[in-house]
């Protein structure tokens, strides 16, 4: 896991979690896309997402590390963080 250089601020992942922890979390049955690319984003509240397919890797602002996760994953990103 990467850390935002301003903050303690980390995505936190979950691979292959259970049905109970994906509906724990908050996960709803609301479907996003987009199609591949680069992309700018800053979270304003925190987010927590399942994915159902593709890759995704994510470096936080600040950072040079990456964290990289796809298919199967709960995915949480903390409010604030911001990443490409």
């Amino acid at each position: 896991m990467a850390a935002d250089s301003n903050s303690n601020l980390r995505i936190t992942i979950q691979r292959n979690p259970s049905q109970h922890q994906v509906l724990a979390q908050g996960v709803k049955n609301k479907r996003w896309g987009c199609s591949p690319g680069k992309y700018q984003l800053k979270f304003d509240a925190e987010d927590s997402c399942y994915l159902l397919k593709g890759k995704v890797k994510a470096y936080p602002k600040g950072s040079s590390e990456f964290v990289e996760f796809g298919a199967g994953d709960l995915v949480t990103i903390p409010k604030g963080l911001g990443c490409s």
